[in-house]
């Protein structure tokens, strides 16, 4: 047995775009659910949905029969957090509000075994090597990992080119809402000036040879953030799915009612 390859990974280096979606319902049978749709990755969230590390691993297990990549978000740049995400399986990590090339370089290191990096060895009773049964994976861990980071304040637009050029350093993500809100834009994330960032950044994080990623349910945006070079762009939230469904089913009968 070796340790899985990660097509996510190796689609971003060949530079294919890859559709994602969101997901915070905190629910493994919504995330098999969502895993059978035909997206190219999943984003499972624990920095604002109620996913705990035993919640990821369900998910986790969940989407293991289906094709989209599983990308597993930490709550906070903690190494200790980014391990546990490791050891139960997760290959591809984002993690939120990176603000200098330091912290990226920091997770970098968080992100892989000695001498490389700094994560604990412990993987060996752990699902990630299947319980011993991949007797190659501490060897093998530190090429499948991934590692994607949130630029979403001014400080992280201001050091940009930093952030990027981090060796090991996969992918920058943009965060509109935290974005805009930095930017003096609450709640506004298509306000131009706020627009006008996300695409000058794109760019230059394509230009950098890395792969540039953000979300938005705004199909319109989507296609012009693809157009712009994103490489990793989810299109929608489960709970936005949901709850717009089940809201627009309630109003057309209660108006019938």
């Amino acid at each position: 047995m070796s340790t899985p390859l990660n097509p996510f990974k190796q689609a971003l280096k060949e530079g294919k775009p890859q559709i994602g979606l969101w997901l915070m319902l905190a629910s493994p049978y919504a995330t098999e659910i969502c895993a059978s749709c035909g997206f190219d990755w999943l984003l499972i969230d624990s920095e604002h949905a109620p996913n705990d590390i035993p919640m990821l691993l369900g998910a986790l297990q969940a989407s293991a029969a289906y094709a989209p990549h599983p990308v597993t978000r930490v709550s906070v740049g903690d190494p200790v957090l980014i391990k546990q995400h490791l050891d139960i399986g997760a290959q591809t990590i984002l993690v939120p509000m990176i603000d200098t090339a330091e912290q990226a370089a920091h997770m970098v290191q968080a992100m892989r075994y000695p001498p490389q990096g700094i994560r604990g060895v412990g993987a060996g009773s752990a699902r990630a090597s299947r319980w011993s049964a991949n007797p190659n994976y501490l060897k093998e861990a530190n090429d499948a990992a991934c590692l994607l980071v949130q630029a979403e304040t001014r400080t992280a637009i201001n050091n940009l080119d930093a952030i990027t050029n981090t060796e090991g350093v996969d992918g920058v993500f943009f965060g509109p809402s935290d974005l805009s809100a930095s930017l003096g834009h609450i709640g506004n994330a298509g306000h131009p000036d706020v627009q006008k960032v996300i695409e000058q950044s794109i760019r230059k994080v394509r230009d950098a040879g890395k792969a540039p990623g953000i979300l938005t349910p705004d199909e319109k945006l989507a296609k012009g953030y693809l157009d712009m070079g994103a490489l990793f762009v989810s299109v929608g939230i489960d709970v936005s799915l949901l709850v717009g469904s089940a809201r627009g089913l309630a109003k057309r009968f209660k108006q019938l009612a």
